[in-house]
């Protein structure tokens, strides 16, 4: 199990602010469980259409292509602004 986190506008799209899944196989690495998220489809796309979409594996900033394994925290954070 993986436990997935959203924040910001992210959160407020899909509508959720966290959940917990099996990491399927094949799934290895944040950009891979990114795109397995992102097919769901609707507003699950804007995860891979999203420019300079953030991520956390483990509370640390890290990469696309850092890697993900069982009992990992993966973070996802759209671009923000501040003023």
């Amino acid at each position: 199990m993986v436990k997935v986190l959203f924040f910001a506008g992210l959160r407020e799209a899909l509508g959720a602010a966290s959940e917990s899944l099996a990491l399927p196989a094949g799934i290895a690495t944040a950009g891979a469980l990114r795109d397995h998220l992102a097919a769901r489809g609707q507003a699950w796309s804007a995860l891979a259409s999203m420019k300079n979409l953030r991520v956390a594996v483990n509370q640390r900033m890290v990469g696309l292509d850092a890697a993900v394994k069982d009992g990992d925290e993966v973070a996802f954070f759209p671009p923000v602004t501040g003023g």
